[in-house]
């Protein structure tokens, strides 16, 4: 089994180097989705819900968990192809103050939906902001969260592999609860799109949302997950994304047929 160290150098040499970056553990971007097909009822949800996660004693020990206890995050929601919305921009989290400010920036204001749904778009867009950050993180990950199929821009799988081709990890959330007015267009087995379609790298994974009841907690794990390393666990084991079994393209099909029949889904 390789040690510690050796892990941990590999993983630095395979990230790509910005000019006088502040290291960090992990650079995490948050991609959330504020699609039409969301409530102003979910937006709210989801934006309490991260501020909840990231001040839970679970969240900071995990940050505090790396090599350097520090890691630098980003917020950001996203709908359609280039509708992206920056609410916190790339931040250096070392205390509990600085997850509580996070935090405190997520619930100030909360703003309305946008229009369609682009996986692929908010992938590509992700891959970009941790290329061109000022920081140098031992690990890099997308966590994308969506009520349904990419609908409009860049095939996801193509999305997902150009991400994957930098070095970047993608884990997934995916919104299963049934409620917003596009409903009808989501996929009872959201999570197998977003296992076979979206996510993959080291150590990736998808952690699925039945009832909003249970997002906040949800989130804590998966915070939890994506911060904390445990030594005496071993590396993390790579579970790259399988060879799609799942039709990758069923968000764009169901747009069309609606499309054709007169609707216009989120």
């Amino acid at each position: 089994m390789r040690s510690l160290a050796a892990i941990l150098l590999a993983a630095a040499l395979s990230a790509p180097a910005h000019a006088d970056g502040v290291e960090v553990d992990l650079e995490l971007i948050l991609m959330v989705d504020v699609s039409r097909s969301m409530t102003p009822r979910e937006l709210e949800i989801q934006r309490r819900g991260y501020a909840s996660a990231l001040q839970s004693d679970e969240v900071f020990a995990a940050m505090q968990s790396g090599l350097l206890q520090r890691v630098a995050m980003a917020y950001v929601e996203w709908a359609g192809w280039g509708a992206q919305r920056v609410v916190v921009d790339w931040r250096l989290l070392e205390t509990r103050a600085d997850l509580d400010a996070f935090a405190a920036t997520l619930t100030a204001e909360f703003d309305p939906t946008l229009r369609r749904t682009s996986i692929s778009g908010a992938l590509l867009y992700a891959a970009d902001a941790l290329d061109d950050n000022a920081f140098q993180g031992l690990r890099r990950v997308i966590d994308v969260s969506g009520d349904g199929p990419n609908n409009q821009g860049r095939s996801v799988l193509r999305a997902r592999d150009a991400v994957l081709a930098r070095g970047i990890t993608i884990n997934g959330l995916p919104l299963m609860t049934q409620e917003g007015m596009g409903s009808q267009w989501n996929l009872d087995d959201l999570d197998l799109y977003y296992r076979d379609c979206v996510i993959g790298g080291p150590g990736a994974f998808v952690i699925p949302v039945h009832d909003w009841d249970d997002f906040a907690g949800a989130v804590k794990r998966k915070l939890v997950l994506e911060m904390a390393f445990h030594p005496s666990a071993g590396p993390i084991p790579a579970q790259f994304a399988p060879a799609p079994a799942y039709d990758c393209l069923i968000g764009e099909k169901i747009w069309e047929r609606y499309f054709r029949d007169g609707f216009s889904p989120p």
